[in-house]
């Protein structure tokens, strides 16, 4: 398996792409259909990498921005920023 990442919008018109197909490696079943990417995996590459930081720092905001090496309040207008968009994401 590869490592690419999983792109959540399309890079004509910016809407959120669908997964249309999934495959079975090993004995190559595909079963199409249209599934809506879960709400995680819409988010950007850089909103995802904030949220496992944040569970690997057990949610600690000062230990992330120590760890980041910026400011605690920008680090919480960035989950306030994620927790927002979350929000706005159909379900």
């Amino acid at each position: 398996m590869n490592n690419i990442k999983l792109p959540n919008q399309c890079p004509a018109c910016d809407e959120t792409l669908v997964v249309t197909q999934l495959c079975c490696e090993s004995c190559q079943t595909v079963i199409q259909g249209k599934y809506i990417l879960p709400q995680f995996l819409q988010l950007s590459v850089e909103e995802q990498s904030f949220i496992l930081q944040f569970f690997t720092t057990s949610g600690s905001l000062k230990e992330m921005a120590n760890q980041l090496g910026i400011s605690y309040p920008t680090v919480r207008n960035q989950l306030d920023d994620i927790i927002s968009k979350i929000n706005s994401i159909k379900k």
